[in-house]
């Protein structure tokens, strides 16, 4: 099988003239997988290339590819991601996947803006406080997830958990969906890309295909996100977060 005319193209202006060294040990592999990530799933909604490569980004973090990260960070630094959009996903990932399996990403992350001139830190993009986080947080969350579906969670609570909702309010909304640097759909698409990829997240995953939904980025738009992540996460996960999809957001909706 040889590699595409089409998946040549699309590799070569991610990666220049680099050359995988499986291309030499598993030429079998790479020339179907090739023709798989960078022909085949492209030819399948409408993604824009930066889009695609920050959402396989925050996939790779959360199934803990962190070679493959790497590479992937490469290329979209030169498909004009930029180095605030990385940080802020790589930030993201922490309230999703915990600080200790974004570590290592966070150290790469790093190394690869370095070594590519990027002065570090990078100016802050917080836009809360210790003061005013909770509050910001609450009414982001709101305004993404449905307020009555925040309310009811918060009145379900009972009295030794509560505190568990409070945090993720403050926490997960309030330090990071605020943040500038990427605007809220990207952050529901980023989140709902990281849930499907970690697996095991069902329940989660259709809470964010409804929270996806209510910014904007409907079932089309969420189909094209997980074709994509295919070469990368699998067909199991994948079929997970379709199942999702149609439970949600059935054809028959969009129709």
């Amino acid at each position: 099988m040889a590699i595409s005319a089409a998946a040549k193209a699309n590799h070569d202006q991610l990666f220049g003239d680099r050359v995988s060294a499986l291309a030499q040990t598993d030429p079998e592999l790479i020339e179907y997988f090739d023709n798989f990530a960078f022909d085949e799933v492209l030819r399948h909604g409408s993604l824009d290339t930066r889009t695609r490569l920050m959402l396989q980004l925050a996939a790779l973090i959360a199934c803990q590819a962190l070679s493959e990260f790497r590479v992937m960070l490469g290329a979209a630094l030169t498909a004009g991601v930029s180095p605030v959009e990385v940080k802020e996903i790589v930030y993201q990932a922490v309230p999703y996947v915990g600080i200790g399996r974004v570590f290592d990403f966070l150290h790469a992350t790093n190394d690869v803006l370095k070594a590519r001139g990027v002065e570090l830190p990078l100016g802050g993009q917080s836009t809360t406080t210790p003061d005013t986080r909770d509050e910001q947080g609450l009414a982001v969350q709101k305004q993404i997830v449905g307020a009555e579906r925040v309310d009811a969670t918060y009145a379900s609570a009972t009295a030794d958990e509560r505190h568990i909702q409070e945090l993720l309010s403050a926490n997960c909304f309030g330090d990071h969906y605020t943040r500038c640097g990427i605007d809220l759909p990207m952050r529901e698409l980023i989140t709902f890309t990281m849930l499907v990829a970690l697996g095991g997240c069902d329940p989660q995953v259709r809470g964010h295909v409804v929270a996806n939904r209510n910014v904007g980025n409907g079932r089309s738009v969420l189909i094209a996100v997980i074709t994509q992540l295919l070469p990368f996460i699998g067909y199991p996960r994948v079929l997970n977060a379709l199942a999702a999809i149609d439970e949600v957001a059935p054809a028959s909706e969009e129709a």
